[in-house]
């Protein structure tokens, strides 16, 4: 029997387990039939939010998702999904502006087939937009009944109090829940996101719960790296050689050892971590095929012992990133040099 948790303050009742739907599409399951089948055996197991996003597959996933939820499913799901990466070649066609919102939000309603969303999440800060004006908007939406809440995804904590402080200052409806990385290996948000979330009453649905794979028990020390997309798409998060990704293969290897002593597989171990922390709410489980859901289907029945979450923190350690690249987003302070020289 599923146990559903209250998303924030909202009153909404979500499963602990949410299934994103990020690898179906071009860039995962190209099988619109299989991935339908997917998600609904999800549904059929308890799980009842579903999470997706305009970029993903560029906007196909969503397709997937409203074909799914055809013949009556809408009602009894939480959707969820997100806007603000690119989508086409024209410098409007992306960001967290009221503009691209109001224009984007129909294109993801008719690709789900439906008249409304849940939960319409910025998928990352835009710093260079005032974010009273992409509240304007949400705020705004939620006025027409087009979405029901708002939520943010890899907000810094400054970002999401400024969130907060703006809504009630400006009078517009505030942000409800936020989507954060956070597994065994990428443990960051401990520090300042999650208290933050949990000081203003927030949902937190953590995604990559996995860390993109390495808690799967396919990464091995001395054995060949799997083949995988991802690794394709994103080489740095993934080359052995980078001394946070060495970090992260000994950690993992270290944890597979201890779910197994446990009675566990790795990917439950991984899965009962990221739901035993008091403030989230949900685990963004994120299959390609219908095996690798039903390996993650009933991990949020498993409660881990103290000792074994003891063992956890001895592997790796409360608040700490083994990879700088695990936390989803890095402000552009950082990353632009003119930022911070003023030779520059």
């Amino acid at each position: 029997m599923t146990e559903y948790r209250n998303l924030g303050r909202t009153g909404v009742r979500v499963s602990p387990l949410a299934l994103g739907t990020m690898m179906f599409g071009a860039r995962g399951n190209t099988d619109h039939d299989d991935s339908v089948r997917i998600i609904h055996h999800a549904l059929d197991s308890g799980i009842n939010i579903i999470d997706t996003a305009d970029v993903y597959s560029g906007g196909e996933s969503e397709t997937i998702v409203g074909k799914a939820l055809a013949g009556g499913r809408r009602d009894d799901v939480v959707l969820a999904t997100k806007f603000h990466g690119r989508l086409g070649d024209d410098p409007n066609e992306s960001g967290n502006s009221r503009r691209w919102i109001i224009r984007e939000v129909e294109n993801s309603l008719r690709r789900l087939s439906t008249d409304w969303i849940d939960l319409y999440q910025v998928h990352r800060p835009e710093p260079g937009t005032d974010f009273d004006e992409t509240l304007g908007a949400l705020s705004d939406l939620v006025h027409q009944g087009k979405i029901r809440y708002i939520g943010t995804s890899t907000f810094e904590p400054s970002a999401i109090v400024e969130g907060q402080w703006t809504a009630e200052r400006r009078g517009r409806e505030r942000v409800v829940a936020e989507q954060p990385p956070y597994s065994l290996l990428a443990r960051g948000i401990e520090r300042e996101v999650l208290p933050v979330a949990q000081r203003y009453g927030l949902g937190v649905l953590s995604w990559s719960p996995l860390a993109g794979g390495w808690l799967t028990g396919r990464y091995r020390t001395g054995a060949e790296q799997p083949a995988s997309s991802r690794a394709e798409r994103q080489a740095a998060r993934f080359d052995i050689a980078a001394p946070g990704n060495a970090a992260k293969l000994a950690a993992a290897e270290a944890l597979a050892v201890l779910a197994d002593e446990a009675g566990l597989t790795l990917v439950q171990l991984a899965l009962a971590f990221v739901l035993e922390h008091p403030v989230v709410t949900s685990a963004i489980i994120g299959p390609r095929t219908f095996g690798q859901l039903e390996s993650q289907l009933g991990a949020d029945k498993v409660k881990l012992g103290r000792d074994v979450l003891d063992r956890i923190d001895e592997i790796v350690p409360p608040g700490v990133n083994l990879s700088a690249l695990d936390a989803g987003y890095t402000p552009a302070v950082v990353t632009e040099a003119s930022l911070r020289r003023r030779s520059a």
